[in-house]
């Protein structure tokens, strides 16, 4: 009888020998970082007046990122720019001005935001969205991101660059 239970015993702590090499050679749990606010989906996009000068309306963009997102980087003034009002694309093409090489992290408390400028010479049209892709030191950032506000555009709208701060 005692044979028996030190063979119990035995085949217990070679089962719990096995089950904890299993588990030493399993690949560990990887804690993967939160997603990039930078991803169009992962971020708030708002469009304000700001200040005018003399010959142009002036909006700010200003993208915000909720917690739980991880920071990224930007750099230069978003690409494929695109205004629509009311769901209904304007056709009115931009251009980019400014120092397209600056790089500004953007995330959770730290906010960012770029420049749309209107020419007042001439007609302009109101709008209330804008879409646009970001740009990262790499390349384009995959996606549009979308901003909605009420804002005017016009021939010869221009987009600067992505700098710091709301």
């Amino acid at each position: 009888m005692h044979t028996s239970r030190t063979s119990v015993v035995i085949a217990a702590c070679m089962s719990a020998a096995i089950a904890g090499a299993g588990i030493a050679q399993a690949a560990p749990v990887s804690h993967a970082s939160a997603p990039s606010a930078c991803r169009p989906a992962n971020h708030l996009a708002r469009i304000t007046a700001d200040r005018a000068e003399s010959g142009h309306l002036h909006y700010r963009v200003t993208l915000t990122a909720p917690t739980g997102y991880e920071a990224c980087r930007l750099v230069g003034s978003p690409t494929d720019v695109a205004f629509a009002a009311q769901g209904t694309a304007l056709g009115v093409t931009t251009e980019r001005y400014g120092d397209q090489n600056t790089v500004v992290t953007f995330g959770p408390g730290r906010p960012v935001h770029f420049d749309i400028r209107v020419p007042q010479q001439g007609r302009t049209t109101p709008a209330d969205e804008a879409s646009f892709t970001l740009g990262a030191p790499g390349g384009a950032i995959p996606g549009t991101s979308v901003a909605d506000g009420d804002f005017q555009v016009a021939t010869g709208t221009l987009i600067g660059p992505i700098r710091a701060g709301a």
